[in-house]
Order: C-alpha cells, then sequence, then structure tokens
C-alpha cells in the first residue's frame, strides 16, 4: 500500500491481485481518494461524541436518593400568602376548609410566617386552631428566633404566652 499526499487529497494506492489479474498478467491499481476536510471533520465530530459521552458519566445522578419533593416548584401555599398578605378572613375560610394549620411551605409552618410578618391576630387564630409553635424551620430555626430576627414584638408576645401556657 502507498500514500501520497497533493494539495487538500490523500492519494492511497493498492495493488488488487485476483484470479483474472494472474491469468492475463495484468495488476490493476485501485485509486482511493480521501479528502483531508472530511477526515478532520470526522475527527473533529468523534472527539466532540466522545467528549459529551464522558461527560455524561461523570455527572451521572443516582436518582434513588433524590427526593421527588425536589423535583417541584416551589411555591407557597395559600394559606400561607394569606397570611403574608395579612387576609384574616381568608385564612379563617382555609382553615374552616381543612386546610392543615402546621403543613410547612418553603419549609416554614403558617405560624412561622405569622410570626416572621409580624401578624398577631393570625399567629392567636392559627394557635387557637392548633398549631404547634415547637416545630423548628427546614433551616433549623425555631419560630422565637425566626420572630426575634424579623424583630417581630407583637408575635414575640403571643409567642411567649403560649409556649408558657
Amino acid at each position: 500500500m502507498l500514500k501520497h499526499l497533493s494539495g487538500n487529497e490523500v492519494y492511497i494506492y493498492s495493488n488488487t491481485i485476483n484470479h483474472s489479474s494472474i491469468s492475463t498478467g495484468f495488476c490493476p491499481v485501485q485509486k482511493t481518494i480521501i479528502m483531508k476536510r472530511t477526515v478532520l471533520i470526522a475527527a473533529t465530530a468523534f472527539m466532540f461524541v466522545c467528549t459529551t459521552v464522558l461527560a455524561n458519566n461523570q455527572n451521572q445522578i443516582d436518582y434513588s436518593k433524590v427526593n421527588p419533593i425536589s423535583f417541584e416548584k416551589a411555591e407557597i401555599s395559600a394559606l400561607c400568602k394569606a397570611i403574608v398578605k395579612g387576609d384574616i378572613e381568608l385564612v379563617k375560610k382555609l382553615i374552616s376548609l381543612g386546610e392543615d394549620v402546621n403543613r410547612k411551605s418553603l419549609g416554614k409552618t403558617p405560624a412561622i410566617f405569622a410570626a416572621r410578618y409580624n401578624k398577631g391576630e393570625i399567629l392567636k387564630l392559627l394557635i387557637d386552631n392548633g398549631a404547634d409553635l415547637t416545630i423548628k424551620s427546614d433551616s433549623g430555626y425555631t419560630i422565637t428566633e425566626i420572630a426575634k430576627s424579623a424583630n417581630a414584638k407583637e408575635a414575640l408576645e403571643i409567642i411567649s404566652s403560649a409556649m408558657q401556657s
């Protein structure tokens, strides 16, 4: 086999001997032309594919260890929205419809939202309807710590009196 480079082309010559060439004494030469650009494009594509495959293999996630809740869109509950807005009538309506006063939204209970935004009347309503003031936020903070950090004085008074009784 003989290779010859010329401009943008690679010529590969190979002698092919078959039964007819032996009987006639003639050996034809096959000429194969491979374009340099095609070879470079193919090599680049191959390298890209290999890099992508390697990158995907390194970033594989073990989905058996992932909490499926983390894929849900983070959204505040209707009860907590009403608390933040200070809409006590809507809060009463949601509680009467069976809304759980201890169900966390964005990692905080409704009582923590009421304390954070110093909504004293709503906080009293939640306590009267069974809100558990000992539940910590997902960040590990107590309702008292969150009320103190927000300087929510009315909420702090309500919390301390509810904790004492």
